[in-house]
């Protein structure tokens, strides 16, 4: 159903977003400064995937780089440079007629709204993946499977010397790494719009509905916080604490790191941006793509912005209850981050480190 977005949507897709994030995604102050300007510059609006022609074109924007950087952050020419330069590079025979965001969280979820408003474009409900993940090609719609399948990325971010931007052709892996590349240039994100696909295709493996449930998700929290998320997502407080470590370092134009509470289960979190393990004692109590999120104080935190000394609440969800695009389960996405942590990503069985002091 087509709709405009409004005012009393931003609250609630940012927050749900956030969520959704699961320790990555975007910043919550970013998301709302950046709906809010949307409203203010256009009026962007919501359409389902059944309102497009079988021909159109949808084209996927996102952000790319490490949360913990606040350098540079994006401005509105970055997010409209990226989708010109996609456009200008995209099959003409594709004919570009949505915008849709690559994941959900609190900057991400409204991921397109700015460029919505500016061109013209509707957003699609639809994300490539109905949670936040941390590489590029997990957001892809699995199109590294097609043979020969070379993919169209538009870049921009930075500023004053340290700009740049470009758009790229080649093999999604190849794009993708340049494009991370570009964003550990200029120390922060970088916008990027890429890989035009048909509607239908999108909708086969990606996530059709996650901004509506994203925005559902900030309704029920917004009513009844922490409580009201766990009912939504059939979720639960997994665990409590004050952080007693954290560590976080840049690899890759990625954040790597993990935290542990001081609990008497000594839980452990590890995360790449998002957050992968969920670890007490001996047992790993759940594992991406299952959602682990951080509260502080009632409001979702992002892996980012954890500090020693907060006192947090872990919630976990199963993934039965989340929007997962067909890459979730693809094991070939999973080996690099695995090589991150230094750790398997698997639920159940031994945790990769019972020590109360774990190494990263």
């Amino acid at each position: 159903m087509k709709r405009k977005l409004t005012i009393g949507d931003v609250r609630a897709a940012v927050m749900g977003g956030a969520i959704l994030g699961g320790g990555g995604g975007g910043h919550v102050d970013n998301g709302l400064k950046n709906a809010a300007l949307a409203l203010e510059l256009g009026q962007p609006e919501l359409w389902s995937a059944d309102e497009f022609a079988p021909e159109a074109a949808c084209v996927t924007v996102a952000l790319v780089g490490t949360p913990s950087s606040q350098k540079a952050p994006i401005q509105p020419f970055h997010m409209m440079r990226a989708l010109e330069l996609a456009r200008a590079h995209a099959d003409p025979a594709l004919p570009i007629r949505a915008i849709n965001t690559n994941e959900n969280g609190a900057e991400t979820s409204i991921n397109g709204w700015v460029q919505a408003a500016l061109s013209g474009l509707p957003v699609i409900d639809l994300a490539c993946n109905g949670r936040a993940h941390p590489t590029s090609l997990m957001g892809s719609l699995g199109l590294h499977r097609q043979p020969g399948y070379r993919s169209v990325q538009g870049f921009s971010g930075g500023l004053d010397a340290e700009y740049v931007e470009g758009a790229i052709s080649g093999s999604l892996e190849t794009a993708s790494a340049v494009v991370r590349q570009a964003s550990v240039a200029v120390g922060g994100f970088v916008s990027v719009a890429r890989n035009p696909v048909a509607v239908a295709e999108a909708c086969r493996s990606g996530a059709p509905g996650a901004i509506s449930a994203a925005i559902a998700l900030g309704h029920a929290y917004v009513a009844d916080g922490v409580a009201g998320v766990c009912r939504e997502l059939g979720g639960r407080v997994a665990a409590e604490g004050v952080v007693a470590e954290y560590v976080c370092e840049r690899r890759d134009g990625l954040d790597v790191g993990w935290l542990r509470l001081d609990d008497r289960a000594g839980t452990v979190l590890r995360f790449v941006n998002e957050y992968l393990l969920l670890e007490q004692g001996a047992t790993c109590l759940a594992a991406f793509p299952e959602l682990i999120m951080t509260f502080s104080a009632g409001a979702p935190l992002v892996s980012a912005k954890v500090q020693t000394g907060m006192p947090v609440q872990v919630v976990a969800a199963p993934r039965e209850r989340l929007r997962l695009s067909a890459t979730m389960d693809m094991p070939e996405l999973y080996p690099p981050l695995e090589a991150l942590l230094g750790h398997p990503i698997r639920r159940g069985g031994a945790a990769p480190s019972p020590s109360p002091s774990p190494s990263p």
